[in-house]
């Protein structure tokens, strides 16, 4: 049998050693089970997009949240109604703005970028100009709507680095918070682009995620529960509460600020390794 070195930090390494656990078996369950969603999505990437109609929960989008599914799915409908054959990473941008609700929107708002101001410059764009995809893309009409609509080669790297940030921040699903990473992290696209240009650096804006995601977690665990927990298998996977946006906001802003560096510190070296290896 092969052997793949894992390379852990000297704490982690002691509790490990420290617990008694069978290192190889868990490695090998969590390897398993991120090789299949990252060879999920590029599958899904591949296809025509009319294979992939639905989107549902299970099938190659099974570990996105419904408001991720959601967002790729008015992606796809804005290229659609472009003409375009291809979906693009600001038609991908278009569709987490679009969409509203999500904690990537929470995100923006704490790196002051204005998502108003973001929206516009989205509809403002030429978004079936993506570098590599102009033969693609430039079609309309009768003529582009015959073509299969598949993801350009920019939007699928994209969604191939959405899948791979989710899993370096361990989390078990994609959200549109790592949608936005990916988006971010994709060097050529025109979402990432944009985004970039608006002050959404890469490292930042995944600190910004985690600090949302801790604000997120304080205020529900501070909060008094008004109706019985959902059940576990739709616990996994935060989102912002329409109700108290302004406070989710105020909350991250606080924590990036370090009101709550203490309990971000874990996670913040984590970070630090992963950025290590960027």
């Amino acid at each position: 049998m092969p052997k793949i070195n894992v390379y852990l930090p000297d704490e982690l390494a002691e509790a490990v050693r420290a617990s008694g656990l069978a290192v190889s078996p868990i490695c090998q369950r969590a390897l398993e089970q991120a090789v299949r969603r990252v060879t999920a999505i590029r599958e899904a990437v591949g296809h025509d997009l009319e294979a992939l109609a639905d989107m549902d929960s299970t099938g190659q989008f099974s570990r996105f949240t419904a408001r991720a599914r959601t967002a790729v799915k008015l992606a796809v409908e804005q290229a659609r109604a472009e003409g375009a054959s291809v979906v693009g990473t600001g038609h991908l941008l278009g569709g987490l703005l679009a969409e509203g609700g999500n904690l990537a929107i929470q995100v923006l708002g704490a790196l002051e970028i204005s998502v108003a101001q973001l929206t516009d410059t989205v509809a403002r764009t030429d978004l079936r100009s993506e570098p590599g995809e102009s033969a693609g893309m430039a079609g309309s009409g009768a003529g582009s709507a015959e073509a299969a609509l598949r993801f350009s080669a920019a939007a699928a790297a994209a969604l191939d680095l959405t899948v791979n940030e989710a899993l370096a921040l361990g989390h078990n699903y994609t959200g549109c918070e790592h949608l936005l990473l990916g988006l971010v992290a994709e060097p050529n696209g025109v979402g990432g682009r944009l985004l970039r240009e608006l002050g959404a650096e890469q490292r930042l804006t995944r600190r910004a995620v985690v600090a949302a995601l801790a604000g997120y977690m304080y205020l529900r665990a501070t909060q008094p529960q008004t109706q019985p927990p959902a059940p576990a298998a739709t616990q996994s996977a935060p989102q912002p509460s329409a109700e108290h946006p302004q406070a989710l906001a105020d909350s991250v802003r606080a924590e990036l600020r370090a009101e709550l560096r203490a309990e971000l510190q874990p996670l913040i070296e984590r970070i630090e390794r992963l950025e290590a290896r960027d």
